[in-house]
């Protein structure tokens, strides 16, 4: 019954909302020219030697529209000035002052062509990512004809194509964990300085769906209140579900929004600032005490990127498989390149499993994977009888570490894991082991596999993608005194091949989907004896010099950050497969 619906809304938008405005857009141009025609004609009847005075007047009147067409509010730099000038001090208030302006072109750098609609990549990130590829591709090919609406009409077509059906939970799990990280790269570093320092109320009023920008504002840049447009959803069989369609009164106008906020304030706001681009933020900002304007022009010569050591919050963790912000031109370039990257992808795991380390090690060279290699402790071939073997331990960026580090030794290790898929150890070249989460089990276990041989672990637990470091589990730091940290990165330009939410099993072949993936190994020096154990250390000093070593290595940070923690901030449980 759902369908029927939403299909006969979707028949009553298009005949009454898309047609209509068409319709009424070609009356309004055709009576703009009648007038333009008229005006014209008049001007040329007084166009004679006895209508100088006439002409004056004509020209001061033409002057008076010039001068309309400039802008009302000044620059946003004006008030950087005066603000730079207090450069110490924060920027006071009392508890009823009130900052307001918009995300999208103001808080936001505009990363999109205006003629998709600015905030296009945002909606593509949730469909990709939150809906399907084939709700992605829908999107995509909406681009064909989105160049011939106005802005608000393009805004309520990428917002149905986007939300129509689309899971509430979905929606919730990529506001959470993959739009962050998008939205703190592209923040408007000027506007955000200004943002960062004043003590205003910081009000934000949008014409987007509040869903898509609420979480962030409010946990990341702790804005007090998000005025945005509210989506219809359903429910269906206990599950919440998005119409496409705006709820209660539509799509919200921003400066009617405001009136209607502030309307039991007897206070205007302080302070707005809006975009230099967009009419309605002339207006909305116009009720505001002190109102400017931002310029995008005027900051191109800059660097208007936010510093990651600036980020209001540490952008440790966050999800989704897209590395790349998706524009209407990334999109496709993705999409063209989909079906060779999967038989790239499958190229590079058949050599590395067939054949012998070199030779894989060479193909994978020619098909775009550049390894990079150094090496400060080799230490090749089995172990002596009774000695145990060496304990590699990497930090955890991809699945495929333990892969990259027995294939670039040239010698087989044993890889101990945590819930790996069956298809990830089918494909693995090297054998991997599962652990328990049992301590003296696990311990009992690793402690037979380093008596056959070399070993390799992963003492976080899980991956991380940013230049950070999880605590490290002490267990390894018990069982051998034979201890070689490797410290290793992986870069890609279009897929994570990590997930917290996805499929797992797929991890791989996204990594090597990637055009050029890089990674990055150095084994460090063995560790010296009287930093183990052995050497009458604790096992957690042991964990942590070795934590510390390799984040000065790679130059990351240390934290104190476990498994649990990334999959209570990304799923919202603990990472457990039961």
């Amino acid at each position: 019954m759902v369908l029927p619906e939403l299909l006969v809304i979707l028949a009553e938008w298009v005949l009454y909302r898309l047609l209509a405005n068409s319709c009424y857009r070609a009356a309004r141009k055709l009576r703009g020219y009648g007038f333009q025609l008229k005006n014209l004609l008049n001007l040329s009847k007084a166009q004679s030697p006895h209508s100088n005075s006439h002409h004056h007047q004509q020209q001061q009147q033409y002057q008076h529209l010039q001068d309309s067409l400039n802008p009302v509010f000044p620059s946003f730099t004006k008030y950087q000035e005066l603000v730079g000038k207090n450069r110490g001090c924060s920027v006071s208030s009392d508890h009823l002052d009130t900052f307001v302006c918009d995300i999208d072109g103001v808080l936001l750098r505009q990363n999109s062509n205006k003629h998709f609609h600015t905030f296009f990549p945002y909606f593509m990130l949730v469909a990709f990512e939150g809906g399907s590829i084939i709700r992605a591709i829908l999107l995509l090919l909406s681009c064909s004809f989105l160049w011939a609406l106005q802005q608000e009409t393009k805004l309520k077509v990428i917002s149905f194509i986007t939300f129509s059906g689309l899971r509430a939970k979905d929606m919730d799990n990529v506001s959470r964990s993959v739009l962050p990280k998008f939205f703190l790269e592209n923040l408007n570093l000027q506007v955000y300085d200004i943002w960062a320092r004043t003590e205003y109320s910081k009000v934000v009023f949008t014409s987007l769906p509040q869903v898509i920008v609420e979480k962030f504002l409010r946990e990341h840049l702790n804005a007090d209140d998000v005025i945005g447009t509210k989506l219809q959803e359903i429910e269906v069989m206990g599950r919440r579900f998005f119409t496409g369609l705006a709820s209660g009164s539509g799509f919200i106008v921003k400066h009617k929004s405001a009136k209607d906020y502030f309307l039991d304030n007897k206070k205007k706001p302080t302070l707005g600032i809006g975009s230099s681009s967009s009419p309605h933020d002339h207006i909305f900002i116009s009720i505001c005490k002190k109102a400017y304007l931002w310029n995008e022009e005027e900051s191109m010569n800059k660097n208007n990127t936010l510093p990651r050591e600036r980020y209001p919050k540490p952008l440790i963790f966050h999800d989704g498989r897209l590395a790349f912000l998706p524009t209407p031109l990334a999109t496709l370039s993705m999409f063209v390149w989909l079906p060779i990257g999967f038989f790239l992808a499958v190229f590079r795991i058949s050599v590395g499993v067939l054949l012998p380390y070199h030779v894989a090690n060479l193909l994978a060279s020619l098909s775009g994977v550049r390894i990079t290699f150094t090496t400060h402790n080799l230490n090749n071939g089995l172990p002596e009888k009774g000695r145990s073997g060496v304990l590699y331990v990497c930090n955890h960026r991809t699945l495929l570490d333990p892969v990259f580090l027995t294939t670039s030794l040239g010698k087989p290790l044993t890889a101990v894991t945590y819930s790996l898929s069956k298809f990830s150890e089918l494909i693995a070249p090297l054998k991997t082991v599962s652990l328990k989460r049992d301590r003296k089990k696990d311990g009992e276990a690793m402690q037979r596999l380093l008596s056959k041989g070399d070993l390799v672990v992963c003492p976080e637990g899980t991956t991380c993608r940013e230049p950070y470091l999880l605590r490290f589990s002490p267990l390894f730091a018990e069982l051998t005194e034979d201890i070689v940290p490797v410290a290793v990165n992986a870069r890609v330009s279009m897929f994570y091949g990590t997930t917290a939410s996805g499929l797992k099993c797929l991890d791989p072949i996204f990594f090597l989907m990637n055009p050029r993936p890089v990674y990055c190994l150095e084994v460090l020096k063995k560790l010296p004896k009287e930093m183990t154990c052995a050497g009458g250390k604790s096992s957690f000093e042991v964990a942590n010099f070795i934590q510390g070593e390799l984040a000065r290595v790679l130059g990351f940070e240390c934290t104190n950050l476990t498994r649990k923690d990334k999959y209570l901030v990304l799923a919202g449980n603990e990472g457990i497969v039961r």
